[in-house]
């Protein structure tokens, strides 16, 4: 079997696409030329082919690219970022090519990107040295547009003033050129006065003037984007946040890629409608784009999947937050988190574990150890590494009230009955105002025998926390079953219903108290209404208390 063998092409062929491409180029101009007067869409369709043409029989012309770059830019073919890309490139090809590096910073300006921006324009200003008049015109305007977007410093407005007098004395020649300079600077010093009086205003807090200058400003000048913005702030500011959305889009509208606002617009959303998640989601996957603050993007969108109950896409989010930055302790949570919620709990455990490891926080970290244990002791039954999590949390933060609470659960579960009062009661020494500490540890005393006590615990939950059925049932049984006194149990049994009328055990134990104080139709129809809800709450033995219904009315 024979291979083909590929040669390289001939001079002649070189010098037939070079050819090529100078005519292609040559058509490119002149058309691009027409569509700059005449604004004929077929004349920029013609300038694009025939620079796209130019490319194609050779690629190391560096005016292709970039002019290609502007052609398709403006018509929404290609994004800002590709169009610095294709600018780069021509670049590369002709370091010395000052236009390469004036367009290069060209659309870093419209990416609003200024420090990058600036440094290729004055890269083409060393090219172009004493022919600079250009770049050091285009360079005022940035250095402009940077302090009217951001807080310019003395330094801003010197280098401003330098590189717009001396692009101005070096362009006096060049009339066309500085009209169309002049008439660019003329629109950015409106921006700047109208940003100028509107800050002034907002300082003083007059916000409905301040509010009109924007508006005025929209319409006056060539950068709604920049007072959209300002609008944006400033409703936010008053709480508007309707009118804050709606500018922030405006703005998007005009440069879909503007960093700054979609981190506006994302966080709004994220804070102000957190059942919108599609839309905020959207926001930060375009601010992907940027490859800036990735591995924080992850974690806010694994935070916005989560809450979609989007399992799949919410771990993925985490873990590529996780590749980002491997020693973060809460990316390591909060994918541990996600992987619980998927019931993946092998998972959740080792990166539970890797979180508490780096423990950037005792208090946080220890807020963690509850989390890991709950796992250890409700899922995988392993009571022995529970407590120890647990334990390690309240080392960590001694003053933890739900690590001991959390503790004294799972000495419960495991009938120790000591070691749960004991935590009980530590979490009552750290918040005293809280029912629940009282409430389990009536619990475990009452389990334990120790009436009186157990007494003295409810009644606190009770006080503090009247409107708690479970609380006022327990205590009921405890004055039935332990001090025989049914007339005292009956009001907690009543007052347990009254608070949550389906609740089964309480109808049961207002039967039991009735019939003990020989209320004989009161216990038939609290009887029958358990047996009724406990056909839902299967929660008692139905034959029980039909015994006990059946018995009211033995002879």
């Amino acid at each position: 079997m024979s291979e083909q063998i590929l040669t390289p092409p001939s001079a002649a062929q070189e010098r037939e696409k070079s050819k090529k491409a100078q005519v292609a180029l040559e058509k490119a101009r002149i058309a691009h030329e027409k569509y700059l007067i005449r604004q004929d869409n077929n004349d920029l369709q013609e300038a694009i082919t025939n620079y796209i043409d130019a490319v194609k029989f050779d690629p190391t012309i560096p005016e292709s690219y970039y002019r290609l770059a502007t052609l398709m830019w403006e018509q929404g073919q290609i994004s800002i970022n590709t169009a610095i890309d294709q600018c780069k490139t021509a670049v590369s090809l002709a370091p010395k090519n000052m236009n390469a590096h004036l367009y290069t910073g060209f659309f870093m300006k419209m990416a609003e990107n200024y420090p990058e921006a600036m440094e290729e324009i004055k890269s083409a200003i060393k090219v172009g040295k004493f022919k600079s008049a250009r770049p050091r015109l285009v360079l005022s305007q940035t250095i402009l547009q940077k302090i009217n977007s951001e807080n310019g410093t003395a330094a801003d407005y010197m280098q401003f003033l330098y590189y717009f007098l001396s692009g101005s004395l070096m362009l006096a020649w060049d009339r066309p050129s500085l009209k169309m300079f002049y008439k660019n600077i003329s629109d950015d010093l409106s921006v700047f006065t109208f940003n100028t009086v509107g800050k002034f205003l907002e300082k003083f807090k007059l916000y409905p003037i301040a509010e009109n200058i924007y508006k005025k400003a929209i319409t006056e000048t060539n950068h709604g984007q920049i007072f959209y913005s300002k609008m944006g702030d400033l409703a936010l500011k008053n709480h508007e946040i309707d009118l804050t959305v709606d500018c922030y889009k405006k703005v998007l509208e005009a440069n879909p890629m503007n960093r700054e606002v979609l981190v506006k617009l994302a966080t709004v959303l994220q804070t102000y409608f957190p059942e919108n998640t599609d839309e905020t989601i959207e926001c930060y996957e375009r601010l992907l784009q940027f490859d800036i603050d990735t591995a924080q993007i992850y974690y806010e969108l694994g935070h916005l999947y989560l809450k979609k109950e989007d399992k799949i896409n919410s771990i993925s989010a985490f873990k590529l937050a996780l590749e980002r930055d491997i020693e973060n302790p809460f990316y390591n949570n909060s994918l541990a988190y996600a992987f619980s919620k998927a019931e993946l709990y092998d998972d959740a455990i080792e990166f539970y574990q890797k979180a508490i490891a780096i423990n950037p926080d005792n208090e946080w970290t220890a807020i963690v150890c509850q989390a890991l244990g709950a796992i250890y002791g409700e899922i995988k039954g392993n009571i022995e590494a529970a407590v120890a999590t647990y334990q390690a949390g309240i080392i960590l933060d001694p003053n933890n009230y739900e690590l001991h609470i959390s503790l004294g659960d799972i000495h419960m579960a495991e009938y120790d009955l000591d070691k749960a009062i004991r935590a009980y009661c530590d979490a009552i020494l750290l918040n005293p105002d809280d029912y629940r500490g009282y409430f389990k540890a009536g619990t475990a005393l009452w389990e334990k025998d120790y009436i009186e006590e157990a007494l003295v615990a409810y009644h606190k939950a009770v006080e503090l926390n009247p409107e708690n059925a479970y609380a006022q049932n327990n205590l009921g049984i405890l004055y039935l079953d332990g001090l025989g006194d049914a007339e005292e149990a009956l009001e907690y049994f009543e007052e347990a219903i009254a608070l949550n009328a389906d609740y089964t055990l309480a109808y049961f134990n207002a039967g039991r108290a009735s019939q003990m104080l020989d209320f004989t139709n009161d216990a038939a129809n609290y009887y029958q209404m358990a047996i009724d809800l406990n056909k839902i709450t299967n929660e008692l033995d139905e034959e029980d208390i039909r015994r006990r219904l059946h018995k009211l009315f033995e002879a």
